[in-house]
């Protein structure tokens, strides 16, 4: 740890010998990053570097509308299956000297139809492919048009498309560097790739020639460069920003939300002056989840199912462990801000109602003391206690097991643990999306449905969603599914969560957004 902070204060000092300090942003990502390479952003931490190397043919806005991108305008059939793109002609990928003429070349429809052929080619593996299992085909037309063909009419489709998965890469870099493409990434983005030293930093620099420009006609973007390092510790990473060595930290962490936040979530006036909040929506689902395929009698059971679902206060849990940051999941699994979302089909706190449910498994099982095991990651023990010592008022004994990451994520891809901590983000912004965790063909490890909830019913009103093109009809359809999973409670969503992000106030243009993807092309340092 000592060689590790030692690094990060070098790397610091290494940066602004070369650059003005006012123009590199500069954060810290725990987390770490496996790859570069968009056929793999699956990870948040991957995610946020590779969105400032590369760009789609769409684009989200901080609201949730797309935008053009690439594509500077796309047309839609009356039957809603075939999508065509009109590109812009402006568009270069990064300098290589694998390019011809001055090491660069313009991107044309052929790159795209290249990149989605990438993502459904078994041999790259990509994490990916699922984006375009409702893609019957795509082509390119000419240079300037690429047109995608659906299998069946899907509204969320262009939502589908803003993913980092359907970002265009070059066909000649890829094929020189293999599986290597994960660390030489070539894209079309506001910044290039200049430097990553894994696990300890990694800078990007400012691509001169980006295509897109400011409301005001200047060009994108305004810094020189992002450096980001990779302290593993959350509480140092608070520490390095605290001391202005970083720009900004994302999320409320237990090892500082007290030292910067007061009880009802307000900044403490120690941090106001150097210090900016900016708080929004998130449309990330915290919940438990059962393993219904297990043989565990206790897991199969309803009663408790239920009883663990009204045996605790979401409100008082968000209050004393989050500093009032995040909503209280009284509603369904869909989060507040989507469309489908039903505030009064969930749970609220009923101990009562939780005893009687015990108390009925009890008198039917003949178990007098009935346990689960709920097996979590050490950033979520605090949650996991106070449901385990609100669950023991009701009869019912909750066993805490504390694992790594990646441990946990093995145990509930195939179905190691009978109660489990996860979280949901949406990959784009579509109840639908939420919803594909409990439709029965997306069973883990194969897809997300990690609780294995399988219900015919809920399955047919999903593929009736598909072809629903009426959008309040769809709507109502999302969450008669939602209501449904919260009567059979194969899971316990504890709270959604809100996008947190503390800045030094000498940065401009950091705004939020409800899927939490950092956008830098417009931040800028006084």
């Amino acid at each position: 740890m000592k060689f590790r902070f030692l690094v990060f204060i070098l790397f610091l000092g290494c940066v602004t010998k070369k650059e003005n300090k006012n123009t590199v942003f500069r954060y810290n990502e725990h987390k770490n990053i496996g790859s570069l390479d968009p056929a793999f952003a699956k990870d948040n931490a991957d995610i946020w570097a590779i969105h400032q190397l590369f760009n789609g043919l769409v684009q989200m806005d901080e609201n949730l509308n797309v935008q053009p991108c690439i594509a500077k305008s796309w047309s839609i059939s009356p039957d809603a299956l075939t999508y065509s793109f009109l590109l812009r002609d402006d568009v270069n990928f990064h300098k290589h000297v694998l390019f011809n003429k001055d090491s660069t070349r313009n991107v044309i429809a052929s790159d795209f139809e290249y990149s989605f052929h990438r993502l459904k080619d078994k041999k790259v593996a990509s994490s990916g492919s699922w984006v375009l299992n409702k893609v019957e085909h795509f082509k390119a037309i000419n240079d300037s048009v690429f047109q995608i063909q659906l299998k069946q009419p899907f509204p969320a489709f262009l939502g589908l498309l803003t993913m980092k998965y359907c970002s265009v890469v070059p066909k000649e870099i890829v094929t020189h560097y293999g599986s290597d493409f994960r660390a030489n990434p070539i894209g079309t983005g506001p910044f290039r790739f200049k430097r990553w030293e894994e696990n300890i930093k990694l800078v990007f620099r400012k691509n001169v020639d980006y295509f897109e420009k400011d409301a005001n006609g200047n060009p994108l973007p305004y810094l020189e460069a992002v450096a980001i390092t990779f302290l593993p510790d959350k509480q140092s990473e608070f520490l390095q920003f605290a001391q202005g060595n970083l720009d900004f930290v994302s999320g409320l962490d237990a090892s500082y939300k007290d030292e910067i936040l007061t009880a009802t979530g307000a900044l403490r006036d120690t941090y106001v002056p150097d210090v900016n909040m900016i708080r929004g929506p998130y449309l990330n689902t915290e919940y438990l989840g059962f393993y219904m395929d297990t043989e565990a009698n206790v897991v199969q059971s309803k009663l408790l199912r239920q009883a663990v679902n009204f045996g605790f206060d979401r409100k008082k849990m968000m209050t004393y462990l989050r500093n009032g940051i995040g909503i209280a999941a009284n509603g369904g699994f869909i989060p507040k801000g989507l469309p489908g979302y039903n505030a009064t089909i969930g749970y609220n706190y009923q101990p009562e109602k939780a005893k009687s449910l015990v108390a009925k498994y009890i008198n039917e099982t003949g178990n007098k003391t009935p346990e689960i095991t709920l097996t979590t990651t050490s950033n979520y023990l605090s949650f996991c206690e106070y449901i385990q010592r609100e669950l023991k008022k009701t009869g019912l004994n909750i066993k805490v097991d504390v694992v790594p990451a990646s441990a946990l994520k093995e145990a509930k891809a195939n179905g190691k643990t009978d109660m489990f901590r996860a979280s949901w983000v949406a990959d784009y912004p579509d109840a639908e999306n939420y919803l594909s965790l409990f439709y029965s063909k997306n069973f883990a490890p194969n897809g997300p449905n990690y609780t294995h909830f399988k219900n015919e019913q809920f399955d047919l009103w999903y593929e009736k969603a598909f072809i629903e093109t009426n959008t309040l009809k769809r709507e109502k359809l999302y969450s008669k599914m939602d209501s449904l999973v919260m009567q059979e409670s194969p899971i316990i969503p504890m709270f959604y969560d809100e996008v947190v992000r503390f800045t030094r106030k000498n940065v401009n243009g950091l705004g939020i957004n409800p899927i939490n993807l950092l956008e830098l092309k417009q931040v800028s340092k006084k």
